[in-house]
């Protein structure tokens, strides 16, 4: 896998070039992995609700509002955020969409892990979500969730939204290190009313953008590699 370090790139233009890549790849053009962030943007999936964007996309708000085609709802991109884009041929691994998922969150897992941070699934609700209370704490969450409550003394950490084309993946995953996280407070994060949002700062690990990008990408290299 080819990884490319991108450093702090525009949104929309990103999300184009992942699209001309992946429409121009062959059964022989090696996968690659860019890292890299983004000025702060709001995206909405391809199924996004407006209602979840709880301010007027039209008014005069400094944050641009993207549509893309990847799945999921509204999400915000800014600096302090480490974003994972793999360019990968499922076909060519022999693996779905679901163990392909799985495999990304993995690697986010063992990110958090690195930094001895334990991450958590939550059933229906992809990313990964920390404990508030005790984001160090080993123990498994209790599931089923409440329904009426999923999110209970639960902060997202990483946000994952992907698309598929042709068997090969573009779009990819989020891991908040140290951001102005404000802006969440303007939409329902992924689709959902009240879910805290939190970075790897908020529940006291102190580490720079450049070491946690490091080591995002060698665990998404590890687990999508063949």
């Amino acid at each position: 896998m080819i990884i490319r370090q991108l450093g702090r790139v525009p949104y929309a233009d990103t999300a184009q070039a992942m699209q001309a890549f992946t429409e121009a790849r062959t059964a022989d053009t090696p996968d690659e992995l860019w890292i890299c962030e983004h000025p702060p943007v709001f995206t909405q999936g391809q199924a996004g609700k407006a209602e979840h964007l709880l301010f007027n996309p039209e008014g005069p708000d400094h944050i641009p509002v993207v549509q893309t085609n990847r799945g999921g709802q509204v999400t915000y991109h800014g600096p302090g955020q480490v974003v994972g884009y793999p360019l990968i041929d499922l076909k060519r691994q022999g693996i779905f969409v679901k163990e392909y998922v799985f495999r990304i969150e993995q690697a986010v897992l063992k990110t958090l892990e690195h930094f001895g941070v334990t991450g958590h699934r939550v059933s229906g609700a992809p990313g990964i979500y920390v404990r508030l209370d005790d984001p160090h704490a080993h123990a498994a969450l209790q599931e089923p969730r409440d329904p009426r409550d999923p999110f209970r003394g639960l902060g997202k950490i990483a946000a994952l939204g992907i698309k598929v084309s042709r068997s090969c993946t573009y779009h990819g995953v989020a891991l908040n290190v140290a951001m102005d996280l404000s802006p969440y407070d303007r939409i329902n994060p992924c689709g959902y009313a009240g879910l805290r949002t939190v970075d790897l700062a908020t529940v006291g690990v102190a580490v720079s953008w450049d070491e946690a990008a490091t080591c995002l990408a060698h665990h998404l290299a590890q687990y999508l590699s063949p």
